[in-house]
């Protein structure tokens, strides 16, 4: 598989502050790792000249951008649709939470339409991906 046949695109509301944009990747990337194919990751473990081990990386190019909160969850809704593509989002419950418990019963207490994103990163071929993502902006401090 060529390096450019699949993506990982972050996205994250343009209304968020930075340090949270870091947390809300953060947990999405842990997300999406856990969850995608084993074809998402290059080599293992890569070790240096001197020995020492390092964890290996996606083998997919992985970008962060920024859209206005009604854009990112239009594009939730539209990767969700799409079955070949991995999408984890981030509803602002999951800042407003402590434990994971408290978590579940806030989104579990309310309708999809009344939660707020903060973000959401995108896995799949690079065509759905960008067919979804392609003309955001980078994200930039």
């Amino acid at each position: 598989m060529n390096y450019e046949d699949k993506k990982i695109v972050g996205i994250i509301a343009s209304n968020v502050d930075a340090t949270t944009a870091l947390n809300v990747i953060g947990h999405l990337a842990i997300s999406i790792g856990k969850y995608s194919n084993d074809e998402i990751m290059g080599q293992k473990v890569i070790t240096d000249r001197s020995g020492v081990s390092h964890l290996g990386i996606s083998k997919f190019p992985f970008i962060v951008t920024k859209v206005k909160a009604s854009k990112l969850k239009n594009a939730i809704d539209i990767a969700r649709a799409n079955p070949k593509l991995l999408v984890a989002d981030y509803p602002k419950d999951m800042l407003d939470t402590r434990t994971d418990d408290e978590l579940v019963a806030s989104i579990a207490a309310k309708d999809e339409a009344d939660l707020e994103y903060l973000g959401a990163i995108i896995y799949g071929d690079t065509e759905d991906v960008n067919a979804i993502t392609g003309k955001y902006q980078l994200w930039r401090l």
